[in-house]
């Protein structure tokens, strides 16, 4: 726990410094260049606020969708915007230093390796936008709504692969999703087959199908058009004890891959499909 504070105290000391004055008026025409933190704004009543971003942010639907990129941000695009905070994920190409230069507020939210970051990130948005104390009351209803998830589902020492592509990548309990899955008490297959400490293994089916996972995630549908159905159609794969059980879960990519308020849909979905077994 108090390692666990210190990197939440951190986060949130880097994140003001880079921002500027968290103290500042809330802004009125924010960009944001990461998706979860898309997600987040509009959560909490700050859309209104949010004049453009990035084009991975597909959620809500209402936001306002531009060419811009976080993975390959171009200062004089983002500032032709006239924003007055600008939310990124990474400092991609110096782009923090270049928009900093233009005296334009920028807010670093780095992928979140936990719950207790993720929702400090919320605390972030909500404080520095000006929606605190709904950015408080998200929270509280997202760490509720896991709790009972979590509380009502039996924990068994299952085993659980997680795919992120067709071509066998995996995420370990190292990442945000694997420790949602620790949660539950499951045992992640991608964790002894990650020599190079990532996080994020190429597997190979024939690791997968020795391993027999008791259940299958499917973070790749939207990309790569994977299912229930493709996956028991894999040769070999019908004798998968998830397969067999029915425990393949197919999620929307952007949920699976995100740490914002969704990830409640997500973590509602495991249990879902454990609850059955």
């Amino acid at each position: 726990m108090f390692h666990r504070l210190i990197l939440v105290v951190a986060v949130l000391a880097a994140a003001v410094l880079l921002a500027g004055s968290a103290l500042a008026a809330p802004p009125h025409r924010i960009v944001s260049l990461s998706p979860t933190a898309t997600e987040t704004l509009f959560a909490i009543g700050a859309g209104k606020q949010v004049v453009a971003v990035d084009d991975q942010s597909d959620y809500p639907k209402r936001a306002p969708l531009t060419s811009l990129s976080g993975f390959t941000p171009n200062v004089e695009a983002i500032a032709s915007y006239h924003p007055d905070l600008v939310v990124v994920q990474y400092d991609a190409g110096g782009v923090v230093e270049g928009l900093r230069k233009l005296d334009i507020r920028v807010l670093v939210q780095p992928s979140a390796k936990g719950l207790a970051v993720a929702y400090a990130q919320i605390h972030q948005l909500g404080t520095i936008s000006g929606h605190k104390k709904a950015a408080a009351a998200l929270v509280v209803r997202m760490k509720r709504a896991i709790a009972k998830a979590v509380k009502s589902t039996p924990r068994r020492k299952l085993s659980v692969y997680h795919e992120l592509s067709p071509d066998y990548y995996s995420a370990t309990s190292t990442t945000f999703i694997g420790r949602i899955y620790k949660l539950f008490g499951l045992r992640n297959i991608a964790d002894a087959a990650d020599s190079s400490g990532s996080g994020y293994p190429q597997l190979s089916a024939e690791y997968i199908l020795s391993a027999n996972p008791a259940l299958i995630v499917l973070a790749d549908t939207r990309c790569c058009g994977q299912s229930v159905a493709s996956v028991s159609g894999r040769a070999g794969w019908s004798n998968v004890a998830a397969v067999r059980t029915r425990s393949v879960v197919a999620i929307d990519d952007s949920i699976a891959s995100r740490w914002g308020p969704r990830i409640v849909q997500f973590v509602q979905a495991i249990a879902k499909v454990l609850r059955r077994r």
